[in-house]
């Protein structure tokens, strides 16, 4: 009887080929031969990542560190001399540890100041290791709270250097087409960029920055396919000022092709109806711009996903509590709208406490369509290959939903229908040879890529033990 044999280290895990060869294979894998597996499979597009949160820890000390090279030095908190006093504004801000400052910005604060920080290339080892694990959620007494409100605060001015913007969006796509990707399309920002001194670089030249950087062989390499979106903060009070902006920008500017709208939704400034009369004065006078907007990623229950879709969302960011609202969903089974589902985020982020509560295979099984996609992975310090593995781990995926989930992340992609289907075909011919290569043994020792092993997957579950 034919075998299914899928490499794992130096060796074949092979189980017999009966009826339906993937039931078998995980009746008969360990956790790590499945992850090796689902790590070696071709893969779809991510449609719901933010750039600045997609990049690993490892690839922001890289970046900065080389963009001395164009003039711009980092310095970070490392020390708390009690500089300020309780009640000072910005005292909150002062408390972060690991903030990351230009030395433009270094050179403004007092001596006592000062004295709080370092040069990045200078930290010694140990500082070096908990600047890492600041930026990423590593330990469980971290959640929603230090996500928000610490972790974008230690970025700090690295979110405003257009060569590490430019160097994180390479890795962005590397990383993804190193698991199988073919399309991408992340939440890329422009404003606040600046140059060493300071100097504000305008949006429309920040993006001609890395329309230009796009076009250099680094970036074709990876075969990747992408589109952007730009993402306003809804809390704001200017948060509708920002959305008119947005579609102008967008509007003017390719690859960026939609507008999202991002934030904490359990602060109730951002609710989705507070936009619905400026959404539809922006109706009056464009056309081209699609809407991916987070909706339902809260924890109470609300129509709040249905409020979205009526702004005009094709597509709603994670979603969560839509399955609080019977209506809305028995209206978007089988429908034109997709949920970008993000496993590990809802759990890190608190909005599921274990995965028996997420309502990811309800909207499955119940024909919502349906992605996974990975938010802010650099921060959660996972992978696209462990979204799928916790898809299948937890809520024991069968092959041809593993198949419908890559295909949803290509039909809803923003693109013009000509690529769609290029990329849908690509998709298709990869998978079957993938399938073809498993079924008759024909995966070899000159095929092994061992899959990388990140710190969510080793601490949720055991498959990182040597």
């Amino acid at each position: 009887m034919k075998k299914v044999a899928i490499l794992i280290g130096l060796c074949f895990c092979c189980v017999e080929l009966r009826g339906d060869w993937f039931e078998e294979f995980k009746r008969n894998s360990s956790d790590a031969e499945l992850h090796q597996f689902l790590y070696e499979m071709p893969k779809g597009g991510d449609l719901h990542h933010h750039l600045t949160g997609s990049i690993f820890s490892e690839d922001w000390y890289e970046l900065a560190i080389a963009s001395s090279e164009f003039g711009y030095l980092y310095f970070t908190k490392v020390a708390i001399n009690n500089c300020r006093r309780y009640g000072d504004i910005g005292f909150d801000q002062y408390l972060i540890h690991y903030r990351n400052i230009s030395e433009n910005n270094w050179e403004k604060l007092s001596e006592c100041e000062k004295s709080e920080y370092l040069p990045l290339a200078e930290m010694n080892d140990r500082q070096l290791e908990d600047w890492s694990n600041a930026i990423r959620l590593d330990k469980k007494h971290e959640g929603r709270n230090e996500f928000f409100e610490r972790h974008w605060q230690r970025l700090g001015d690295l979110l405003t250097d257009p060569y590490i913007m430019k160097g994180i969006s390479l890795k962005n796509l590397q990383h993804l087409a190193d698991e199988g990707l073919l399309y991408a399309e992340p939440q890329v920002p422009v404003a606040g960029w600046v140059k060493p001194d300071g100097t504000q670089i305008g949006s429309s030249d920040a993006a001609q920055l890395l329309r230009d950087a796009l076009d250099e062989p680094d970036f074709k390499e990876t075969g990747m396919t992408w589109r952007f979106q730009l993402s306003i903060l809804r809390m704001l009070p200017t948060a509708e000022e920002q959305l008119i902006e947005a579609y102008k920008f967008v509007t003017a500017n390719k690859p960026w092709v939609a507008v999202n709208m991002v934030g904490r939704e359990d602060d109730d400034k951002g609710y989705p109806l507070r936009f619905l009369p400026t959404f539809r004065e922006l109706r009056h006078k464009y056309g081209n711009v699609h809407l991916s907007i987070h909706g339902g990623e809260v924890d109470e229950p609300n129509s709040h996903v249905r409020d979205t879709l009526l702004l005009g969302a094709d597509r709603i960011g994670h979603g969560i509590n839509l399955i609080t609202d019977p209506d809305t969903m028995r209206l978007m089974r089988h429908g034109p709208y997709l949920v970008e589902i993000n496993l590990i985020s809802n759990l890190l982020l608190e909005y599921v406490s274990d995965y028996s509560e997420h309502p990811f295979p309800e909207y499955l099984r119940t024909g919502i369509p349906v992605a996974l996609s990975t938010d802010d992975r650099g921060m959660w310090d996972s992978t696209m290959t462990d979204e799928f593995f916790v898809a299948v781990k937890e809520f024991n995926l069968s092959w041809n939903e593993i198949k419908l989930l890559s295909e949803n992340s290509l039909k809803y992609a923003f693109l013009d229908s000509e690529t769609k289907e290029e990329l849908l075909k690509r998709y298709r011919s990869n998978i079957f040879v993938f399938e073809e290569k498993v079924r008759s043994d024909a995966v070899g020792v000159g095929d092994l890529r061992i899959a990388p092993k990140r710190g969510f997957i080793c601490r949720q579950y055991d498959i990182c033990a040597p």
